[in-house]
């Protein structure tokens, strides 16, 4: 993934617009991630109405409010916009976590011809490996939502178990939290029963007679004739 843009800045679309423009801050951002590259432009009418429902998607499967554990994916915007206002503009409508090329990056056209985009809105999942795992997800994401990561966490060979939607999540969470105290409650409670059984069973046999050899008793004494009465 790194190696498809190892010598680009990408920038946060956050207030300052932060640049990652090094190979360090690069890898950090984008290594074992799946790599949404989101091509649009301001001008597009299809693109502005899909913008609010990729939003959504991505800050339903990233943002802590939502699930326990941010997924492994990385947004990028591909501005094919005719004017850096219009670029500036179509950011707003995007996700503050997302990343982009600046306007007067070249490589935003180099991208478009190596992806061989042909209409827009287009949304292209890379594998971490930077092999393509779907030319364009934008009819699956409008049908599924945020249930088709995990179509693309699977076929990208990603294993990450600790991945949960917060609905999922919410009943499993109360549950932990009580199951410890729960069985520790249990267990004390097992333990207990089980002594007194035990005790019932000694006094049972030391004063019924016929116990077994050497078994101490209260009350009692050592009976190794078996017999009956302590007295």
């Amino acid at each position: 993934m790194v190696d498809l843009f190892v010598d680009c800045v990408l920038v946060k679309n956050n207030k300052d617009q932060d640049e990652l423009d090094t190979e360090r801050e690069i890898t950090l951002r984008l290594q074992n991630r799946i790599l949404m590259l989101f091509f649009a432009s301001a001008a597009c009418e299809t693109c502005q109405q899909f913008a609010p429902t990729l939003h959504n998607f991505f800050k339903k499967l990233t943002d802590e409010f939502y699930v326990e554990r941010a997924a492994q994916l990385a947004f990028l915007y591909i501005s094919l916009d005719e004017s850096e206002e219009q670029l500036e503009s179509f950011l707003k409508e995007l996700p503050k976590k997302s990343l982009f090329l600046a306007y007067e990056d070249p490589y935003r056209r180099e991208l478009e011809a190596m992806f061989n985009v042909q209409q827009l809105p287009t949304v292209v999942v890379l594998r971490p490996d930077c092999s393509i795992l779907i030319p364009n997800a934008v009819e699956e994401i409008i049908r599924l939502g945020p249930d088709c990561y995990r179509n693309w966490q699977e076929a990208a060979e990603i294993i990450d178990r600790n991945f949960m939607i917060s609905e999922d999540f919410a009943e499993k969470s109360m549950r932990s939290f009580s199951d410890p105290v729960r069985r520790l409650k249990y267990k004390v409670e097992d333990e207990k029963k089980e002594k007194k059984k035990k005790k019932k069973k000694k006094k049972q046999r030391g004063w019924g007679g016929g116990g077994d050899d050497g078994v101490e008793v209260e009350g009692g004494t050592d009976d190794k004739e078996g017999g009956g009465s302590p007295w």
